[in-house]
Protein backbone atom coordinates (compact mmCIF):
# COMPACT_ATOMS: atom_id res chain seq x y z
CA UNK A 1 0.00 0.00 0.00
CA UNK A 2 1.28 3.45 -0.97
CA UNK A 3 -0.13 6.62 0.61
CA UNK A 4 -0.27 9.63 -1.71
CA UNK A 5 -0.73 13.35 -1.10
CA UNK A 6 -1.71 15.47 -4.13
CA UNK A 7 -1.62 19.24 -4.45
CA UNK A 8 -1.47 21.86 -7.16
CA UNK A 9 -1.31 25.59 -7.69
CA UNK A 10 0.77 26.56 -4.66
CA UNK A 11 1.99 29.64 -6.57
CA UNK A 12 5.04 30.01 -4.32
CA UNK A 13 3.28 29.32 -1.00
CA UNK A 14 3.80 26.09 0.91
CA UNK A 15 1.45 26.37 3.86
CA UNK A 16 2.86 24.48 6.87
CA UNK A 17 -0.55 22.81 7.25
CA UNK A 18 0.10 20.98 3.96
CA UNK A 19 3.10 19.27 5.54
CA UNK A 20 1.05 18.39 8.62
CA UNK A 21 -1.62 16.71 6.46
CA UNK A 22 1.01 14.92 4.37
CA UNK A 23 3.17 13.72 7.27
CA UNK A 24 2.02 10.10 6.86
CA UNK A 25 2.09 9.88 3.04
CA UNK A 26 4.75 7.95 1.16
CA UNK A 27 4.81 10.30 -1.85
CA UNK A 28 3.69 13.80 -2.78
CA UNK A 29 2.48 14.67 -6.27
CA UNK A 30 2.38 18.33 -7.35
CA UNK A 31 0.31 19.04 -10.48
CA UNK A 32 2.00 22.32 -11.42
CA UNK A 33 2.09 26.05 -10.80
CA UNK A 34 4.55 25.39 -8.02
CA UNK A 35 5.68 28.99 -8.09
CA UNK A 36 9.23 28.71 -6.81
CA UNK A 37 12.20 26.40 -6.60
CA UNK A 38 12.01 26.84 -2.81
CA UNK A 39 8.56 25.20 -2.63
CA UNK A 40 9.76 22.27 -4.75
CA UNK A 41 12.93 21.91 -2.66
CA UNK A 42 10.97 21.91 0.63
CA UNK A 43 8.55 19.26 -0.66
CA UNK A 44 11.41 17.06 -1.87
CA UNK A 45 13.24 17.38 1.45
CA UNK A 46 10.04 16.39 3.25
CA UNK A 47 8.92 13.41 1.12
CA UNK A 48 9.65 11.87 -2.28
CA UNK A 49 7.92 14.25 -4.70
CA UNK A 50 6.77 13.88 -8.29
CA UNK A 51 5.85 17.09 -10.09
CA UNK A 52 5.11 18.75 -13.42
CA UNK A 53 5.53 22.39 -14.32
CA UNK A 54 2.54 24.68 -14.76
CA UNK A 55 1.85 27.59 -17.07
CA UNK A 56 2.87 30.10 -14.38
CA UNK A 57 6.14 28.35 -13.52
CA UNK A 58 9.35 29.78 -14.89
CA UNK A 59 13.09 29.57 -14.45
CA UNK A 60 14.53 26.61 -12.60
CA UNK A 61 11.11 25.08 -11.86
CA UNK A 62 10.17 24.92 -15.53
CA UNK A 63 13.58 23.67 -16.63
CA UNK A 64 13.82 20.94 -13.99
CA UNK A 65 10.39 19.40 -14.66
CA UNK A 66 8.34 18.10 -17.58
CA UNK A 67 4.93 19.16 -18.84
CA UNK A 68 3.71 15.54 -18.79
CA UNK A 69 4.73 12.84 -16.35
CA UNK A 70 3.77 9.19 -16.83
CA UNK A 71 4.63 6.82 -14.01
CA UNK A 72 3.41 3.72 -12.23
CA UNK A 73 2.70 3.26 -8.54
CA UNK A 74 2.06 -0.36 -7.64
CA UNK A 75 -0.38 -1.46 -10.40
CA UNK A 76 -1.76 2.01 -11.22
CA UNK A 77 -0.55 3.89 -14.30
CA UNK A 78 -0.65 7.64 -13.78
CA UNK A 79 -0.54 10.55 -16.21
CA UNK A 80 0.00 13.96 -14.63
CA UNK A 81 0.03 17.38 -16.28
CA UNK A 82 -0.99 20.86 -15.23
CA UNK A 83 -3.57 21.98 -17.79
CA UNK A 84 -5.75 18.94 -18.32
CA UNK A 85 -9.45 19.56 -17.91
CA UNK A 86 -12.01 16.98 -16.89
CA UNK A 87 -14.29 14.40 -18.55
CA UNK A 88 -15.96 15.88 -21.60
CA UNK A 89 -13.83 19.03 -21.35
CA UNK A 90 -10.23 17.95 -21.83
CA UNK A 91 -7.59 20.03 -23.52
CA UNK A 92 -7.47 18.82 -27.12
CA UNK A 93 -3.80 17.81 -27.13
CA UNK A 94 -4.53 15.13 -24.51
CA UNK A 95 -7.17 13.29 -26.55
CA UNK A 96 -4.66 11.31 -28.71
CA UNK A 97 -2.94 10.05 -25.52
CA UNK A 98 -6.30 9.10 -24.03
CA UNK A 99 -7.39 7.29 -27.22
CA UNK A 100 -4.12 5.35 -27.33
CA UNK A 101 -4.64 4.35 -23.70
CA UNK A 102 -8.14 3.13 -24.50
CA UNK A 103 -6.95 1.21 -27.59
CA UNK A 104 -4.36 -0.55 -25.40
CA UNK A 105 -6.61 -0.91 -22.36
CA UNK A 106 -5.97 -4.63 -21.98
CA UNK A 107 -2.24 -3.98 -21.75
CA UNK A 108 -1.67 -2.87 -18.16
CA UNK A 109 1.59 -1.16 -19.14
CA UNK A 110 -0.02 1.05 -21.80
CA UNK A 111 -3.27 2.24 -20.30
CA UNK A 112 -3.90 5.24 -18.07
CA UNK A 113 -5.67 4.38 -14.81
CA UNK A 114 -5.40 7.77 -13.11
CA UNK A 115 -5.20 11.22 -14.67
CA UNK A 116 -4.05 14.05 -12.38
CA UNK A 117 -4.07 17.74 -13.30
CA UNK A 118 -4.40 21.19 -11.76
CA UNK A 119 -4.78 24.69 -13.22
CA UNK A 120 -8.48 25.39 -12.65
CA UNK A 121 -8.24 25.81 -8.85
CA UNK A 122 -11.42 23.70 -8.77
CA UNK A 123 -11.24 20.47 -6.79
CA UNK A 124 -12.78 17.68 -8.85
CA UNK A 125 -12.58 13.90 -8.72
CA UNK A 126 -14.52 12.13 -11.44
CA UNK A 127 -14.46 8.81 -13.26
CA UNK A 128 -14.29 9.11 -17.03
CA UNK A 129 -16.39 6.28 -18.44
CA UNK A 130 -15.38 7.11 -22.03
CA UNK A 131 -11.63 6.70 -21.45
CA UNK A 132 -11.94 4.38 -18.43
CA UNK A 133 -9.81 6.23 -15.90
CA UNK A 134 -10.22 8.29 -12.76
CA UNK A 135 -9.48 12.01 -13.00
CA UNK A 136 -8.28 14.07 -10.04
CA UNK A 137 -7.74 17.79 -9.69
CA UNK A 138 -6.78 18.72 -6.11
CA UNK A 139 -7.84 22.36 -6.54
CA UNK A 140 -5.39 24.95 -5.23
CA UNK A 141 -3.11 24.63 -2.22
CA UNK A 142 -1.98 28.24 -2.47
CA UNK A 143 -3.85 31.42 -1.72
CA UNK A 144 -3.71 32.97 -5.19
CA UNK A 145 -7.09 32.95 -6.93
CA UNK A 146 -10.74 33.13 -6.04
CA UNK A 147 -11.25 29.81 -4.24
CA UNK A 148 -12.66 30.13 -0.70
CA UNK A 149 -10.20 27.65 0.83
CA UNK A 150 -7.01 25.79 -0.01
CA UNK A 151 -7.56 22.16 -0.99
CA UNK A 152 -5.51 18.95 -1.09
CA UNK A 153 -6.19 15.28 -1.78
CA UNK A 154 -4.91 12.26 0.09
CA UNK A 155 -5.51 8.60 -0.85
CA UNK A 156 -3.96 5.17 -0.97
CA UNK A 157 -3.00 2.90 -3.82
CA UNK A 158 -3.23 -0.76 -2.97
CA UNK A 159 -2.17 -2.89 -5.96
CA UNK A 160 -4.61 -1.69 -8.66
CA UNK A 161 -7.11 -0.06 -6.28
CA UNK A 162 -7.34 3.63 -5.40
CA UNK A 163 -8.87 3.83 -1.93
CA UNK A 164 -9.44 6.00 1.12
CA UNK A 165 -9.75 9.26 -0.82
CA UNK A 166 -9.84 12.29 1.46
CA UNK A 167 -10.51 15.90 0.55
CA UNK A 168 -8.63 18.29 2.83
CA UNK A 169 -9.80 21.88 3.10
CA UNK A 170 -7.56 24.50 4.69
CA UNK A 171 -9.44 27.60 5.71
CA UNK A 172 -7.70 30.80 4.67
CA UNK A 173 -5.97 32.67 7.45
Amino acid sequence: MTRIGVLSDTHGLLDKRVLEHFKDVDEIWHAGDIGSEEVLRRLREFKPTRAVFGNMDSGDVRYSLSEFYRFRVEDVNVLMTHIGGYPGHYNPWLIPMFRKSLENYEDPNQRIDLFVCGHSHILKVQYDSQFKFLTMNPGAAGKQGWQPCQTLLRFTINNEKIDDLEVIELQRK
